[in-house]
């Protein structure tokens, strides 16, 4: 049986009919917008006392402490260095220890009690660790001198308290203020700058006036 030229559909015919049907029996779909709050992306609330103050904070649980005091509480004095715990930058001390906020989560925090630089000390009132820094001139970039300071601190108070470092000769003793053990404790906190002599000058004057 011959084809008529009216059952010969051309591929254009085709291509058009199935856009049509396509077109028209299609639904748009619509992009759910991104939940915009803390509250709505469902993060937990975490509780810190920073400085002495009170701070309440919805944070993502992948926030570390070193993200919440700069980039929530606007805390800018403890750095971010290497963020893999190898500078020493962001040492803050909680609970009147010392750790890297850049190795911890905020969340795991919840309740205790933090200082950064800015806890210790102000420009016009400044910390005696702070003044000896100045004094001895323990910094010439800056960068980690937050962090320096904040060990140091922290680093006398652990003498002071009997614990013992990994030079310490008799664990069973107290440690006393050597040059090695301030060397030693103080290993953590990297100067790229090469302060160092001058930043043991600084912490042996503030341990003399405390022993």
């Amino acid at each position: 049986m011959p084809i008529s030229d009216h059952n010969v559909m051309s591929r254009r015919t085709v291509l058009a009919a199935t856009a049509a049907s396509v077109a028209m029996g299609s639904t748009p779909v619509r992009a759910q917008p991104a939940p915009s709050t803390p509250a709505q992306r469902g993060w937990p609330k975490v509780s810190l006392e920073v400085n002495g103050h009170p701070h309440a904070m919805e944070l993502d649980t992948r926030t570390t402490l070193l993200d919440a005091l700069r980039e929530h509480l606007h805390l800018t004095g403890t750095k971010k260095g290497c963020d893999h715990g190898q500078c020493g930058a962001c040492t803050v001390m909680v609970n009147g220890r010392r750790i890297n906020s850049c190795l911890t989560l905020a969340i795991m925090h919840e309740g205790d009690s933090i200082t950064t630089i800015e806890g210790l000390g102000t420009p016009e009132k400044q910390h005696a660790m702070q003044a000896a820094f100045v004094k001895h001139d323990g910094y010439q970039c800056g960068y980690c001198t937050p962090g320096q300071i904040c060990s140091a601190v922290a680093v006398i108070e652990e003498v002071k308290s009997g614990i013992p470092s990994h030079v310490t000769d008799d664990l069973l003793a107290k440690p006393q203020f050597t040059n090695a053990e301030l060397r030693e404790r103080m290993s953590g906190n990297i100067c790229r700058c090469g302060a160092y002599s001058n930043i043991a000058e600084a912490i042996t004057e503030v341990a003399g006036s405390k022993t």
